[in-house]
């Protein structure tokens, strides 16, 4: 169990050291049957921090963004760092006010361009691609795809629904949440994931799932309504990169052509410089690597 206790840059490195010192003094070892852990920052239990700092390593950015680029910068997993957990005492309003620029999802614009792109994201390099490695045998890319494919729509999902998505670790559990697109298609993501069930099958239920985004989308305003479209034995069922194109076109030029991030890029940033500067014996111990022996081998 940890507290972040968050401050201002200049008040952080002036006061840093001698805060922790101060509080490691007053807490115990265990708190309501938890550890007080030492994370990536300094501290056990509660750690002092910049706010600047803390926003840099989760979303990339010292505070609220400030553009429509800088919204799609962001990773949107990461976003859970911000959103989640107490606030228990903010008496500047900084933090807090960060946290009402989140409240309400992405600006449209944002949410926009984000749907936009997971269309392709399905379509072009899942649905078309899965049929593509079906036809050629190809058993690796097809499991490969179709598994991302599968991440790619509970994604979506909780992008219709205005609902940042968490980590994959958690995004199943949250997925039962949502009240519109899980009765909706809740039922095919477990039937694609049951085990054994085969990328053939796969590609079958994520193009039933492809027309139940598509609907969304059009209930949603977000794309007119339009013809049922064939299935095509070559390419597949490649209705989502329609919506692509026509999201692309009611987003705000200046986005356009802006790629949404969709990795952990700032938090990894700020892991690969915390690990290089540990002791490989700690980083071990973190891992809960044990040698088996004293000697290489």
């Amino acid at each position: 169990m940890r507290i972040d206790a968050l401050m201002p840059e200049r008040l952080f490195q002036a006061q840093a050291e001698e805060l922790r010192e101060v509080v490691s003094c007053a807490l115990p070892e265990m708190f309501l049957g938890m550890a007080l852990r030492e994370g990536h920052v300094v501290g056990a239990g509660l750690a002092p921090d910049s706010l600047e700092g803390f926003m840099q390593r989760t979303i990339g950015l010292p505070g609220v963004p400030e553009t429509l680029a800088e919204w799609l910068s962001i990773a949107e997993e990461e976003v859970t760092h911000v959103t989640n957990g107490w606030i228990w005492r903010d008496d500047s309003g900084r933090f807090t006010e960060i946290r009402r620029a989140f409240a309400d999802y992405w600006p449209e614009p944002v949410r926009m361009r984000r749907l936009a792109h997971w269309c392709r994201y399905f379509s072009g390099m899942g649905v078309y691609a899965l049929q593509r490695a079906l036809l050629r045998d190809d058993h690796y890319y097809a499991n490969v795809t179709a598994s991302r494919s599968i991440r790619w729509a509970v994604q979506m999902a909780f992008m219709l629904e205005r609902r940042f998505y968490p980590y994959d670790k958690w995004i199943m559990h949250r997925f039962r949440d949502l009240p519109t697109m899980w009765p909706k298609m809740g039922h095919l993501v477990e039937a694609a994931v049951r085990p054994g069930t085969m990328p053939a099958e796969q590609l079958r239920f994520l193009e039933e799932i492809s027309d139940i985004l598509d609907a969304e989308l059009v209930d949603q305003g977000l794309i007119a309504s339009h013809p049922k479209f064939a299935r095509s034995p070559t390419s597949g069922y490649r209705v989502l990169e329609h919506a692509y194109a026509e999201l692309l076109r009611q987003c705000p030029e200046e986005i356009r052509t802006v790629v949404p991030e969709w990795d952990q890029v700032q938090l990894e940033t700020f892991h690969s410089g915390w690990v290089a500067g540990l002791p490989l014996a700690e980083w071990n111990a973190i891992l809960n690597l044990e040698p088996t022996s004293a000697e290489p081998g």
